[in-house]
């Protein structure tokens, strides 16, 4: 079997270099790197994960915990992830919590049995002190848990305001927000905020009603819609949707029911996810959330905190949000 002094020779570069190239770390010109992942694989040579754990104290799997892997904003949002990574040599472990309290804290004591570098928390079911007591690095998705644990986040604020913004130039005057669950501290809650502040200073009609938990599903969204809209669609002219799927959603419910979109009910959803851009009908004006970015950034976070253990500083991460403009406003 070879082995990583058989790679320099090789290569023709020291061991240092090569340690360099399988870490990722250090400058190492495009040219050398090459030349290095050349030799291993010409000697098929692999490196000893054991070993490398072993010698770091580390066990290089990062834990990620989602409230719902089916929904496509997770979906992509773990697919950076894993790929960032994967670039800086992890791997991920991936939690569905469904949105269950009681499932979270079963995978939160689990990763931490087995060792996990450090947490990627996106599922927010538990209280903040649940997080506090983890003991190991932690981000947070969306939600200020700590001073000392770091988020990442698009601005929520932000975000609401230009889609209140963009309802009432459209000319809405009776507003309704659909929101997710509106507990738990979440920065999502900002973009109401906004919502709220916009429409009171424009003067208009405005309403805010909670999603609370729904999955990720058309027939969940349908039924909620059923259930609280059914016969007051009509009163509105402008609907904010704090997800794409519950905007689509809304737009076949408002056609089903004889309300013309965007002439009569003008919609508008947010996240900009893969189900949203294969969209061709209808085209779904929507507030984009760049989802690359922030799950790069998640991962980056937490390995920056994993590999500089004692480090007291943390930084949070808020992106910002563009509106894109579809045929339902």
């Amino acid at each position: 079997m070879p082995s990583i002094k058989d790679v320099a020779k090789h290569a023709g570069v020291s061991v240092t270099t090569v340690s360099r190239v399988l870490n990722n770390k250090g400058y190492i010109s495009q040219q050398t790197r090459l030349k290095v992942e050349e030799a291993m694989k010409e000697l098929d040579y692999f490196p000893n994960q054991i070993a490398r754990a072993l010698l770091k104290n580390q066990s290089f799997v990062l834990g990620v915990i989602v409230p719902d892997l089916s929904h496509p904003f997770f979906a992509e949002l773990i697919n950076w992830i894993e790929h960032t990574a994967t670039v800086n040599n992890y791997k991920i472990l991936v939690c569905n919590s469904l949105q269950e309290a009681e499932k979270e804290a079963k995978y939160i004591n689990m990763l931490k049995q087995n060792r996990v570098d450090g947490i990627i928390m996106c599922s927010h079911s538990q209280e903040v002190e649940a997080y506090r007591n983890v003991g190991m690095p932690i981000v947070s998705f969306d939600r200020i848990i700590s001073s000392s644990i770091p988020y990442v986040a698009s601005d929520n604020f932000r975000g609401g305001d230009i889609a209140t913004e963009h309802l009432i130039d459209q000319g809405c005057r009776k507003l309704l927000y659909i929101s997710g669950p509106l507990n738990n501290n979440l920065l999502a809650n900002r973009r109401g905020d906004a919502f709220q502040l916009r429409s009171m200073n424009a003067g208009v009609e405005w309403k805010i009603l909670e999603g609370a938990h729904i999955k990720a599903t058309f027939e969940d969204n349908w039924k909620f819609i059923e259930q609280n809209l059914d016969g007051y669609l009509g009163e509105y002219d402008g609907i904010f949707c704090s997800n794409d799927i519950m905007a689509y959603t809304l737009y076949i419910y408002a056609k089903e029911k004889g309300i013309q979109v965007p002439d009569q009910l003008k919609i508008i959803g947010y996240d900009y996810h893969s189900y949203t851009r294969m969209l061709k009908e209808p085209l779904l004006t929507t507030i984009k959330q760049p989802i690359e970015s922030m799950g790069k950034m998640l991962c980056n976070s937490l390995i920056e905190q994993v590999e500089k253990r004692g480090v007291e500083e943390t930084n949070n991460f808020v992106f910002d949000v563009e509106l894109i403009k579809g045929n339902t406003t």
